[in-house]
């Protein structure tokens, strides 16, 4: 009678070939959500930035005088007048850095033409790698480049 040899030994590898299989695939799903998570909390930050980009803006161009109320160099009006086209767009074309991200900031400025409001256009781009120091970058970012864009018309 012969005796069979070796039979545990081909089950015991095979055990170890599929648990090895399915640890890598463990740490593969566990890798992928822990740069997924990372990445989510970049996003929430660099909307963030682009907010803080946002109001920067506004505060730039609701600072500049528009109202003369007896101080300051707005001397062509009258005390307690208003003339809202006195602001300028010019403060808040910039660039920032918040929370590790740079912030772009432009601002287009357009005239009623007929004496009317001028309308103001914010747009407030945060990035996690600029471009030549400013967002967005055009060029090859990479895998890890967080993004986010705010626009505000007022």
């Amino acid at each position: 009678m012969k005796r069979l040899r070796g039979f545990a030994i081909l089950s015991a590898i095979f055990i170890l070939v599929v648990l090895a299989m399915l640890g890598a695939f463990i740490m593969n799903i566990s890798s992928s959500q822990q740069i997924g998570s990372a990445l989510d909390v970049q996003g929430v930050r660099a909307y963030q930035a682009a907010r803080a980009g946002i109001e920067w803006g506004v505060y730039q161009v609701q600072a500049t005088a528009a109202y003369n109320f007896g101080y300051g160099n707005v001397a062509p009006l009258e005390v307690g007048k208003a003339n809202p086209n006195l602001r300028s767009c010019a403060a808040a074309n910039d660039t920032l850095t918040v929370f590790d991200f740079t912030v772009t900031v432009t601002c287009v400025a357009t005239a009623d033409g007929s004496n009317g409001p001028t309308v103001y256009a914010l747009t407030s781009t945060a990035c996690s790698q600029p471009s030549g120091g400013a967002c967005p970058n055009t060029t090859d970012p990479g895998a890890f480049y967080v993004e986010r864009r705010m626009a505000v018309v007022f």
